[in-house]
């Protein structure tokens, strides 16, 4: 195989990141990358940016040393600017008032085509005595299942699903129920042998119990100063330890000290915003605003350093341009401005200067500069432009499409593998490719590097701790979070079983207070998983080939029931 080359895109490392390009972000007047880095710089800030800045700007995305994130690319030259991701909103008071207004702006959000996230915490109890009526509350799961279904039935874009995120805190007294709330390998489905989980690897859109949201228990300073006291995890957190090591979710979303009312997250977890028992009454409706450095195309702590001032001025200027749903998130958004400049490429950058999946000193100098650019340029320039100061400036998104893109590692996640299966949407049918990581490829043409010797994500499941720990050290350097998930083998598996929890408690725990969240995912826990590893000397034969994956649930259903 030799490093692919397209004439229309010689940007492209792969076949497949044109093909993501020309599946997601082409449209007319951007038929090629080079002219939507030229579009979406010139659409988000051509009235606020100096010319050699919007030159500069321009230059840095078509080189793919910085990617705006998904929503401006896909929007940049169109009549609508959604260009801002997600929408952080509040259950603001344990009311029959808020019930409905939060559905409200759920549906106004997820239709505007970004993600959405709730904390659920202030909703009373289940089995709570109702004053007014003299009924009884049915608590929050049932409205965590409403807003779920609201996702289901809003496909952003015709094929897109919702992205959502839901969270409770561990003193709540529904929290057992809530951890257990995906377990569908536990639900069977009347008339057939199977359980919901079995269909749901056979059919991702076969719907579940918050199939469309993703769950987290928020832990608190009573939780942490409980284990720094005794030493003790307590039973909500090894259960939470044990469900997510087996099944995925829920999560862990850690909320201390000054941070303790910042439970409200967008849907990937990596901007976040106060709640409403914050002394401000909260961040209700609140946005996020993304964008990444590559650190994989950039070769020098000066080449950074422009990166990073011409990544937040172009953030800054996303806070006026874009559209929103409602005119409560303007207002927040005014308010808090809040940036999301993040990073990819980072395990590839270690990659290039020989070193293993671990924050070296010298990207603890990178960082550095990461950190502080970013915060002295965001008010400066707001301040330039007669704006609010951001209240937040860093947060690393998961960067799947833009990722792909630009051929990399995504956020600060390892390289997957040298060679997996990617499963996509494509319309209402699920295609998939044969892919070889870009970087890996690199590595294996330019030094003849040994496909089966490169370290990825799968080699570091049997040592989550230095992944817990890359995460935390790179957690200094970030006023938001950091969205990023740990791989991990298959439930039963010798390195994941049920002899490994409480060591894995004890591990996540003494790093609980340098993190703001965490999740991880056993192989196989999920149906609709959409990467699968699988041998380079498989993928190579078939690389550059789109299959479509033909499943009739019809035939599933046939086990043991009917179907129609």
């Amino acid at each position: 195989m030799t490093t692919y080359r397209s004439n229309l895109n010689p940007i492209f490392r792969s076949k497949f990141a044109e093909d993501i390009f020309n599946l997601k972000y082409r449209h007319e007047g951007a038929e090629t990358w080079d002219e939507l880095a030229a579009t979406v710089a010139a659409d988000v800030g051509h009235t606020y940016l100096r010319k050699d800045d919007l030159r500069e700007l321009t230059e840095i995305i078509r080189k793919q040393q910085f990617l705006p994130g998904g929503r401006y690319l896909y929007y940049a030259g169109r009549d609508v600017k959604f260009f801002n991701n997600c929408f952080l909103l509040c259950a603001e008071e344990d009311t029959r008032e808020d019930w409905a207004n939060l559905s409200w702006k759920a549906e106004s959000c997820l239709m505007s085509g970004g993600g959405i996230g709730v904390d659920y915490s202030i909703y009373r109890p289940a089995k709570s005595t109702l004053s007014r009526t003299g009924g009884e509350s049915s608590g929050p799961i049932p409205k965590i299942q409403m807003i779920n279904e609201i996702g289901r039935r809003v496909m952003q874009g015709g094929s897109r699903r919702s992205a959502i995120y839901g969270s409770l805190n561990w003193q709540h007294a529904d929290v057992n129920e809530f951890l257990s709330a995906k377990d569908w390998d536990a639900i069977s489905v009347p008339g057939t042998d199977m359980t919901l989980k079995d269909l749901k690897a056979l059919d991702f859109n076969w719907p579940a119990p918050m199939d469309m949201t993703n769950i987290s228990v928020n832990y608190d300073d009573d939780w942490l100063l409980n284990y720094w006291r005794t030493g003790d995890v307590g039973d909500i957190f090894k259960r939470n330890v044990e469900q997510a090591l087996r099944t995925a979710e829920p999560g862990f979303s850690f909320n201390f000290f000054d941070k303790r009312y910042e439970t409200l997250r967008n849907a990937c977890t990596e901007v976040t915003a106060n709640n409403s028992l914050a002394p401000d009454g909260g961040d209700d409706s609140d946005v996020c605003n993304l964008g990444s450095i590559n650190l994989a195309n950039i070769d020098s702590i000066e080449e950074l350093h422009r990166v990073v001032e011409l990544g937040t001025k172009f953030l800054v200027c996303g806070t006026i341009r874009a559209d929103l749903p409602y005119s409560k998130v303007k207002r927040v958004r005014e308010k808090n401005r809040r940036l999301g400049l993040g990073i990819m490429g980072m395990h590839e950058w270690l990659i290039q200067r020989g070193e293993r999946y671990e924050v070296t000193p010298e990207l603890h100098r990178w960082l550095r500069i990461y950190k502080s650019v970013s915060d002295d340029v965001a008010d400066k320039f707001s301040d330039e432009l007669g704006l609010s100061r951001p209240v937040g400036k860093r947060a690393i998104a998961p960067n799947g499409s833009i990722g792909i893109v630009a051929g990399t590692t995504t956020g600060i996640e390892p390289l997957f593998a040298v060679a997996f299966k990617r499963r996509y949407l494509k319309g209402k049918q699920w295609h998939y490719q044969y892919v070889i990581d870009s970087a890996a490829q690199q590595l294996i043409e330019k030094y003849g590097a040994d496909p089966t010797k490169i370290e990825s994500a799968l080699d570091l499941a049997a040592d989550y701790e230095r992944r817990i720990r890359f995460q935390a050290d790179v957690q200094d350097y970030v006023d938001h979070s950091i969205s990023s998930t740990i791989n991990l083998p298959a439930w039963g598996s010798e390195l994941n079983n049920p002899d490994k929890v409480d060591h894995f408690a004890e591990t996540l725990a003494s790093y609980a207070h340098r993190l703001r969240g965490f999740t991880c995912y056993p192989d196989g826990s999920r149906g609709g998983q959409p990467l699968t590893s699988v041998p380079y000397e498989e993928a190579i034969k078939q690389v550059g080939e789109e299959f479509v994956e033909a499943i009739d649930v019809c035939d599933i259903t046939q086990r043991g029931g009917g179907c129609g």
